[in-house]
C-alpha cells in the first residue's frame, strides 16, 4: 500500500522509531506467515504506524499519544474497524472532549464520505454526547457533494428518527428534488418523513398532487412514479378515493402520446386492479383488453428486456379471471 495522501503529511512528520517519547515501545510487525501467497507491498510509513499500533494495542495503553497514533493509522486506512474501536476506548479512558472529536470527524468525512466506519464512529460519538445539533448540517454538506450518498442518508435518517428532527425535513427534501427531480434518495427521504407524520387525508391529497405535478415536468422519472405508487398503497381510504383522479391523469398523459414505460406499467396496475374488482362484467372485459394490449406493447417495444415478465402479467390476469 502506498501513502495516497503523502503530500498532506508534510516534511515535518517524524517516524515513530525516531521519536524519543516512543522509545519505550517495541513495535510488533505484522505476521503474514512464512510464505504468504500474496504479499502486500505496504509502504514504510504504513508498516511503521501499524507496527506501533499493534504494540500499544497489545499493552492496552490508552493515552494522548495513542490517540494521536490512531489518527495517523486512520489517515492511512480509514476503514480499519479495530483502530476506530480502540480510538473510542481511548476517548472514554481519557474523558476527552468529544466535541473536538466531532470536529476531527467532520474533516475525515469530508475526504471519506462513503466510508461506513467513519459514519459509524460519528454515530457513537453523537450518542455519547446526546447532541445531534451538527448532524443535519454535516449530512447536508455531504449530500451537496453527492446527493445519493447512502451513508450520509442513513446517518441523517438515524439522527432525525433518534432525536425527533422531522420538523423542517420536507423543506430540505423539496430543495433537493427541485435541484434534481430524478434524485431517488430524496424521494425516498420524503416518504420516510411522511410515514412519521402519518397519511392523513390532507397529506395524501397533497402528495398525490405534488407528485403528479412533478411527473408533468419529467414524464419518464421512475422515482416519482414509484413514489406515487407508494402513496396509493399506504394512503388508506383517501388513496382509494383518489384513484380515479390518478387514473384520469395517467390516461391523459397516455392519450397525449407519452409512452414512458413507468406510465404504462402504472396503467397496467390500475387497470388490472379494476378488472379483478369488476370480474365477469362487460367493463372487466374491456379493462382486460387494455391490460393485454399494454403488456404486449411493453414486451415488444417499450420494455423488451423484461418481455417475459409482461407476458407473465398478462397470463396471470387471464388465469385469475378464469377462476372467477
Amino acid at each position: 500500500m502506498s501513502d495516497s495522501d503523502s503530500d498532506d503529511w508534510g516534511d515535518e512528520w517524524l517516524p515513530y522509531s525516531e521519536r524519543i517519547e516512543w522509545s519505550d515501545v517495541q513495535p510488533i510487525p505484522q505476521d503474514d506467515g512464512e510464505h504468504p501467497v500474496v504479499a502486500i507491498a505496504y509502504s514504510p510509513r504504513f508498516r511503521e504506524v501499524f507496527d506501533y499500533f499493534r504494540a500499544v494495542l497489545a499493552r492496552k495503553e490508552k493515552s494522548q499519544r495513542v490517540l494521536e497514533l490512531t489518527a495517523d493509522a486512520l489517515r492511512l486506512n480509514p476503514a480499519n474497524y479495530t483502530v476506530w474501536q480502540y480510538r473510542r476506548d481511548v476517548l472514554r479512558a481519557l474523558d476527552s472532549d468529544l466535541y473536538d472529536e466531532l470536529e476531527y470527524l467532520g474533516n475525515v468525512i469530508r475526504d471519506n464520505a462513503k466510508n461506513y466506519q467513519v459514519w459509524h464512529h460519528r454515530r457513537v460519538i453523537v450518542e455519547m454526547l446526546n447532541d445531534p445539533t451538527k448532524e443535519l448540517e454535516l449530512t447536508s454538506i455531504a449530500l451537496q457533494r453527492d446527493n445519493k450518498n447512502y451513508h450520509a442518508w442513513q446517518h441523517r435518517q438515524w439522527a432525525i428518527k433518534t432525536f425527533d428532527l422531522f420538523e423542517d425535513e420536507l423543506t430540505f427534501v423539496d430543495r433537493l428534488i427541485a435541484e434534481d427531480i430524478r434524485n431517488n434518495s430524496a424521494w425516498n427521504q420524503r416518504f420516510f418523513v411522511l410515514k412519521h407524520f402519518g397519511f392523513t387525508p390532507e397529506v395524501v391529497q397533497r402528495e398525490i398532487q405534488y407528485t403528479m405535478n412533478r411527473i408533468r415536468v419529467v414524464k419518464n422519472n421512475e422515482s416519482a412514479w414509484n413514489y406515487l405508487g407508494g402513496i396509493l398503497r399506504y394512503g388508506g381510504d383517501e388513496a382509494v378515493n383518489q384513484r380515479a383522479d390518478v387514473l384520469a391523469f395517467c390516461e391523459e398523459l397516455y392519450t397525449s402520446g407519452v409512452r414512458s414505460p413507468y406510465l404504462m406499467a402504472f396503467l397496467i396496475d390500475l387497470y388490472k386492479e379494476q378488472c379483478l374488482e369488476q370480474a365477469n362484467t362487460n367493463e372487466s372485459e374491456a379493462l382486460a383488453r387494455k391490460v393485454y394490449g399494454l403488456c404486449s406493447d411493453m414486451s415488444k417495444k417499450h420494455d423488451v428486456i423484461r418481455r417475459k415478465y409482461w407476458q407473465h402479467v398478462a397470463d396471470n390476469l387471464k388465469s385469475k379471471l378464469s377462476e372467477k
